[in-house]
């Protein structure tokens, strides 16, 4: 057993070997590796002279990547080595290494230890005694080989620096970042290789106990269920809306930019049932009311005014079934798809692009029209009347919709397609109250009642007024697609730079640590989505979330920042799929519901 075991492990150290060999020939063609950046961060916001402080580095590598731990389980292995050169009156004494993880990949059969995406290593910091107080800079290198489970990246020196701020002995010390702290296994922690500045080792503080990490299945969706979104802010906002923003949250009140207010509701349904109503008098559709209640036996031949009206309600049924219908496949199909990619401006310029054509429809610059099949699908008159033909009927007059009926249809669709998957789950029904509308004077006009007006000039007026009001979505889609545009002009360095700064004072970079700390502590979350390429990320890091006043609101909130690089990709898509994220910055503040716990107030 013992030779079984033995065999099997010269084999896979073989595997090992030539995988190595060949990633390093691949690397020599010059193979990119992943983004690494870090952040560095001390225990507290100073230190006194003669005392020891601890740091902790925090580095993040691309989406799938990983890199070998400190002590490697293979000998071949490039170990990850934090080394650090001491600086006038800062000796490095101690370096603690994360708890590494074991993975299986797809060319080594025994499991390797590695750090994941994300990881923090730790140091022990000796200040001299007679040091005076100021800024000092301790700077070093991270060596590091960073492989997926297909290919390994060159090895590579990564420039680090961190800022250490002593203080007179007389300042009280602030502590920050207990959780991060927390986290490292300073029980573990190995002797620095060089120290040259002060006497003696000193030794680090007592450890303090790590808290219970979440069980394993308690990943960041199923921490999620433990919570509520209690306010929503998207886009830029000054400090005076940033503050009314966590008023409106902290009161219970509506914050979300995408909910309608109760009046533009009923504004919105009123407008799309008046809308379908109005498509009746349209020139498409209003000379051919007569012969469509002949087709379906209504009116006079219906022989009796119930019979008529029953006749009119199937055609117009049918009218609404099919706008319905078709709204709840088109938006509930692509749903999910929608709310990432209409935070692109490329879609929100396609969008712009469709409502230009289907408004110039409306003006007959375009012409659009789907009536000319009808009569492949028409349906012999029926002198009697048949309720499955009057519904049948009212099914495809809506499916083959004429030139001033197709725009706004689809329009509508769009439109409750948009606003749906921005969390408006009423925008469901609109496709359907617009066919409700258009679907109104039916039942009246098969009883025979006439109230209609007569066809004329004036019908091509009612169409252009809904070429208008397409025309004038389309410039606010073009408008938005300019702006998420702009907004991605910006320096991806000035902005991992400014969330760099934010989590230096306090913010959390992981989703499943903010949120196991909120529901631990029973706090609110204030959760913020923001990407390299985010102009206003920068603008309200460097701004709004630096104002006094909202550092003082914020100090009963678990903050943290979420990186939404890709919203195409996963892990940012379910994400921001989940919290029906549209566009960047968006802040969310989440409420703990299983804690009864009151929201933070002034």
């Amino acid at each position: 057993m013992s030779m079984i075991s033995t065999v099997a492990k010269h084999r896979g150290a073989c595997c090992l070997l030539l995988w190595l060999a060949t990633q390093a020939a691949r690397a020599q063609f010059g193979m990119a590796g992943p983004d690494v950046t870090y952040t560095a961060v001390t225990e507290t916001g100073g230190a006194h002279p003669g005392a020891t402080i601890r740091a902790a580095l925090t580095f993040r590598l691309s989406e799938g990547w990983h890199v070998n731990a400190h002590k490697p389980r293979e000998d071949l292995l490039i170990p990850t080595e934090l080394s650090l050169a001491p600086s006038p009156g800062i000796a490095v004494k101690q370096v603690a290494y994360p708890e590494h993880t074991l993975y299986t990949f797809s060319f080594q059969p025994e499991p390797l230890a590695v750090y994941e995406q994300t990881f923090t290593i730790g140091v022990v910091l000796e200040v001299a005694g007679d040091l005076e107080p100021g800024d000092r800079s301790v700077e070093g290198q991270l060596h590091y080989q960073a492989c997926n489970d297909k290919q390994c990246a060159p090895p590579k020196d990564l420039p680090v620096a961190l800022t250490l701020t002593v203080v007179p002995a007389d300042q009280p010390l602030i502590p920050q970042h207990e959780a991060l702290f927390q986290r490292i296994p300073w029980e573990k922690a190995e002797e620095a290789p060089a120290l040259t500045a002060g006497e003696g080792a000193a030794q680090p503080g007592e450890a303090v106990p790590a808290p219970p990490e979440p069980p394993a299945d308690e990943d960041w969706h199923t921490l999620a269920a433990h919570f509520d979104v209690a306010g929503r802010l998207a886009g830029y906002a000054d400090t005076e809306a940033f503050l009314a923003f966590l008023d409106a949250t902290e009161a219970g009140e509506s914050t979300s930019e995408n909910r309608f207010a109760d009046m533009a509701l009923w504004l919105v349904l009123v407008l799309v049932l008046a809308g379908g109503l109005g498509l009746n008098l349209t020139p498409c559709v209003l000379p051919l009311i007569p012969i469509n209640i002949g087709i379906i036996g209504a009116g006079a031949r219906a022989g009796s005014k119930s019979r008529g009206f029953a006749l009119g309600l199937a055609y117009g049924v049918g009218i609404a079934f099919v706008y319905g219908a078709l709204g709840l496949v088109v938006v509930l199909g692509i749903s999910s798809a929608f709310g990432t990619i209409n935070a692109t401006p490329w879609f929100n310029a396609a969008i712009a692009v469709i409502f230009v054509v289907l408004g110039l429809a409306m003006f007959d610059v375009i012409y659009i029209d789907f009536s000319k099949y009808q009569a492949q699908y028409g349906i012999r008159k029926n002198e009697r009347g048949s309720f499955l033909i009057a519904f049948a009927m009212g099914c495809i007059s809506a499916l083959l919709a004429g030139a001033c009926v197709a725009p706004v249809v689809i329009y509508t669709i769009v439109y409750a397609q948009d606003q749906y998957a921005k969390g408006i789950p009423i925008a469901l029904f609109l496709p359907f109250l617009l066919g409700l509308g258009m679907a109104l004077p039916w039942p009246f006009l098969g009883a025979g009642l006439s109230f209609l007006p007569k066809p004329g000039g004036w019908m091509d007026r009612v169409k252009q007024v809904f070429g208008v009001l397409i025309l004038a979505f389309a410039l606010y889609y073009g408008h938005l697609a300019y702006t998420l545009y702009s907004d991605r002009n910006v320096d991806p360095a000035a902005v991992q730079e400014s969330v760099a700064a934010s989590e230096e004072a306090g913010w959390l970079a992981s989703l499943e640590v903010g949120l196991a700390q909120a529901r631990a502590e029973g706090k609110p979350v204030l959760l913020d989505f923001w990407a390299t390429w985010c102009k206003n990320c920068l603008v309200m890091n460097k701004t709004v979330l630096k104002d006094p006043g909202v550092l003082e609101r914020l100090e009963g909130y678990v903050k943290v920042k979420y990186q939404a690089e890709d919203p195409s990709q996963a892990p940012a898509k379910d994400v921001m799929e989940h919290y029906a994220v549209l566009g960047l910055p968006t802040y969310l503040v989440l409420h703990p519901t299983d804690v009864d716990t009151p929201m933070p107030t002034r």
